[in-house]
């Protein structure tokens, strides 16, 4: 069992085919009994890139329904969701400013910093966080994070 932190870009590899896509997908194998998190925010984020996807035409408006449909489902059984409390949102302004991240990108660092902390203080692994953006990565190496771009597995 390995506890990961999927930020929005890693998570909608989940549910669109895309470079990465089946390393992402790799993670939901039942046998390995990953744990998942993901910060509250990222349904709604995955949902806008979804619908961005469909009206750009990259992708049908039934995918896109279907896609929607099913990351709902998901958020009540795969994920386990972090809530964005005040404390991350604390966080994530000290990392706004710290690294230049973008608004969403800082809180998604916060929350998975947050995760890790727990892991850390229960003698678990720490957390791994997944995401596709390189800033991201940098600062949660930064923070001492492990990190996998599931653009390296194409």
């Amino acid at each position: 069992m390995a506890v990961y932190f999927l930020d929005s870009s890693a998570l909608v590899k989940r549910y669109i085919s895309e470079t990465g896509a089946a390393w992402v997908l790799g993670l939901f194998d039942l046998a390995l009994n990953n744990e998942v998190f993901i910060a509250a925010i990222a349904s709604v984020e995955i949902v806008a890139a979804i619908v961005r996807r469909s009206r750009g035409g990259s992708i049908s408006t039934a995918d896109a329904m279907l896609v929607c449909s099913q990351l709902k489902n998901d958020l009540q059984t795969d994920y386990r969701i972090v809530q964005i409390t005040e404390n991350v949102i604390s966080r994530g302004i000290i990392l706004a400013e710290t690294y230049g991240l973008r608004g969403y990108d800082a809180i998604q660092l916060s929350a998975a910093c947050a995760v890790n902390a727990i892991c850390i203080s229960n003698n678990l692994p720490p957390l791994t966080l997944v995401s596709a953006d390189n800033e991201l990565n940098a600062a949660a190496a930064s923070e001492g994070l492990p990190i996998e771009h599931p653009n390296n597995y194409p």
